[in-house]
């Protein structure tokens, strides 16, 4: 990236209007923009989650992932180019086999909860499943590779297991959901 960002405040976007990368200018609440703000929010959240104590392998591959994003961002910003590959598809589905691995088989849904880590971790997966429907809708009025979609499928499934994973390195296990518990009714 040749030219960095020295000025923050241009006002050219006072029109409603954002430049993407090649240079073009689109409405601020195009699909493409939305679909770019998406996995933006999804960066910032996993930030988030990294502010938490993780076990330093947990913490690398957040990392690398953040990275990832931020490449997934560059080809949405740029129609046309292409920045996010297949190895890096293929290393979500490598996480997910080793992780997945050590957790014991699930039997019920569970609930999204349990250690203060986890819960991000959830948070992190819903706000992954939005910039993945958001991708969606973009790809249905403009090319958006396989690649970014599969890559966005891949990681709200890790975000899970490893949401499964932090619980059980808090010494919790899963947050499960009570299909036939006992609601108090209101008024009761």
């Amino acid at each position: 990236m040749g030219n960095r960002l020295s000025k923050i405040a241009t006002r050219t976007g006072d029109d409603g209007s954002t430049g993407l990368g090649d240079g073009s200018r689109t409405s601020k609440d195009s699909l493409r923009i939305d679909a770019i703000g998406e996995v933006d929010e999804l960066n910032s959240t996993i930030g988030l989650l990294l502010t938490e104590a993780l076990p330093d392998g947990i913490r690398e591959e957040l990392v690398s992932i953040q990275h990832d994003l931020f490449d997934l961002g560059g080809e949405l910003c740029i129609p046309g180019f292409e920045n996010v590959s297949d190895a890096q598809v293929a290393r979500l589905d490598a996480l997910l086999e080793a992780h997945n691995a050590g957790l014991g088989r699930l039997q019920e849904f569970i609930l999204p909860g349990g250690s203060r880590a986890a819960a991000l971790a959830h948070v992190a997966r819903t706000v992954c499943r939005r910039a993945e429907r958001s991708v969606v809708a973009l790809a249905r009025s403009e090319t958006v590779r396989p690649a970014c979609r599969q890559y966005l499928n891949r990681l709200s499934d890790l975000m899970f297991v490893l949401a499964r994973v932090l619980n059980r390195e808090a010494g919790r296990g899963d947050v499960l959901w009570e299909k036939d518990r006992v609601r108090e009714r209101p008024g009761s």
